[in-house]
């Protein structure tokens, strides 16, 4: 994994502190390129990270029917304005042939996809395809929720506004009652 230069962050943090007009050796930004360097690092932790490197462990159960793991917290930030995105991702799916996965990998494997610059549709499609190539269950379903704050605090100002995405693979593509099954234990 390549070393993200917080040297170089450091810069150009100050490069825009004096851009919009601001001292960057007033006392309250003194420290802000080396605090935006360090939350960098760790907010875009995942770019490198392959999140089907969580799904090499599995375990051998006999269980064929649905696994749903709801409400995962996310934070992301929008390649197109770097800004904050959060929200929840919804992950289910059906074993083939006794193949399960520790639910720690599914949350473990959503922070790999989301630690990076990323669009809500590349997360929800990303993740499901991980499931779907690691695992080859009889289907996936991921559903992400999130709010946009480049939607939010800027442009269109619409607080609240939740952009729901959804990436349906193998039976539940053709299963309207399985699809259902998911999306209503998922508003419970």
């Amino acid at each position: 994994m390549p070393k993200i230069n917080k040297e170089q962050i450091e810069q150009a943090v100050r490069l825009i502190i004096e851009a919009i007009g601001e001292d960057p050796n007033r006392e309250g930004l003194a420290d802000t390129p080396k605090r935006v360097a360090n939350m960098y690092e760790e907010i875009f932790s995942g770019i490198d990270q392959d999140p089907k490197e969580y799904f090499q462990t599995v375990f051998e159960e006999d269980h064929e029917e649905l696994v749903l793991v709801k409400d995962i917290q996310f934070f992301s930030m929008c390649e197109h304005h770097l800004v904050p995105f959060f929200g929840k991702v919804h992950i289910a799916y059906i074993p083939k042939g006794g193949k399960v996965t520790g639910l720690s990998k599914l949350a473990r494997a959503v922070e790999a996809v989301v630690k990076k610059p990323q669009l809500q549709e590349r997360i929800t499609s990303t993740i499901a395809d991980s499931i779907v190539e690691s695992l080859d269950p009889h289907g996936v379903m991921v559903v992400v929720e999130a709010e946009h704050m480049c939607m939010t605090m800027r442009g269109v100002k619409k607080p609240g506004s939740i952009t729901v995405t959804s990436a349906v693979r193998g039976c539940f593509l053709n299963d309207a009652a399985a699809r259902s099954e998911v999306l209503s234990l998922i508003k419970k």
